[in-house]
């Protein structure tokens, strides 16, 4: 089995103190998958990454990385791994190529090997013309598209990356996970990255846009894995249990369609809502909508059942965990 998965892990257990931060949990990611760990602030989801990388002792559990276990043979599971933390942590006076040369020597690579990979990286993640450039000099994003190169100057068969598009902006995503498809569905041009040439990736994110685009998702709550597929399979769970409603005033509106006896809850999208309601009640729950909102003032556009979107049913997910 462990040949079928870069990463292959069973029932990973960590604590601190009387904190389970990561409760008996398993992940499996083959190459070329892209597998997107998500979950609230303190999910366990940066635990969970720094058990892999054996950043952290594990109490309980196994990983083994493209075939060596971590316990064992750690130095081996290492060099397999590109690691970007949520603080990755760039040497402001150095440029965007000292820095790279910097993280390339540190894992063992000589100039002859470096050198080529360096400028083809920083091709890659589209820093070429600025290798010269001090990093402290540089943006948020292409900070972060420098620590994408760093963490693949080695040519990993397992990329992990812990949050790496808090906090820049909407264009710099975009291209991030451009970047990040590119690298999971072309072949890495080395012979020696066997399984087909093609990288594991395993990211945690907090945004469900970005959780989308995954081949799979695993949603942390406490600590524990509480549910596991395909964005398709996930958005499935509430199939048929999701109203969208359009009007104004939509504070009142919220108020008044909560008190319905089939709606388990109202979230406000944008200058709409969203309904959650129970199995086999959505016709209804319309139905008494249209005839209750507008005698109470409400300017009711709309009331439609949706398929439900990924936070509609981690919002759902995160209420059944507490």
């Amino acid at each position: 089995m462990s040949d079928t998965y870069s990463i292959l892990a069973e029932n990973l257990l960590k604590n601190f103190g009387e904190v389970r931060a990561v409760n008996n949990i398993s992940l499996h990611v083959k190459p070329g998958e892209l597998y997107g760990l998500v979950g609230p602030d303190g999910a366990g989801k940066t635990t969970a990454i720094r058990l892999l990388v054996g950043a952290l002792k594990l109490d309980a559990g196994d990983v083994v990385l493209c075939g060596y276990p971590l316990d064992s043979q750690l130095e081996q599971a290492r060099s397999m791994v590109g690691y970007l933390s949520q603080r990755f942590s760039l040497y402001d006076d150095l440029t965007v190529l000292e820095n790279i040369r910097f993280f390339a020597e540190l894992r063992g690579l000589s100039a002859r090997e470096w050198q080529p990979r360096c400028m083809e990286i920083l091709d890659f993640v589209g820093l070429a013309a600025y290798q010269e450039r001090r990093a402290g000099h540089l943006s948020g994003g292409m900070k972060q598209k420098l620590g994408l190169a760093s963490a693949l100057v080695t040519r990993p068969r397992v990329l992990l990356l812990d949050e790496p598009t808090t906090g820049v902006d909407p264009v710099t995503r975009q291209d991030f996970w451009q970047l990040l498809i590119q690298l999971v569905t072309t072949r890495a041009g080395d012979e020696k990255n066997d399984h087909n040439g093609r990288v594991a990736v395993l990211i945690s994110t907090p945004y469900m846009d970005e959780a989308a685009r995954c081949n799979r998702i695993g949603f942390m709550r406490k600590g524990n894995m509480i549910a596991e597929g395909a964005p398709s399979e996930i958005r499935s769970m509430l199939d048929g249990r999701v109203v969208e409603l359009r009007g104004s005033p939509l504070p009142k509106m919220r108020e008044l369609a909560g008190q319905d006896e089939d709606v388990e809850d109202v979230r406000a999208f944008g200058d709409r809502l969203h309904l959650r309601v129970r199995a086999g009640k959505s016709d209804a729950a319309i139905r008494r909508l249209q005839d209750t909102l507008p005698p109470a003032g409400i300017s009711l556009v709309e009331a439609r059942p949706i398929p439900p979107v990924l936070e509609d049913v981690f919002i759902a997910l995160s209420e059944q965990a507490q």
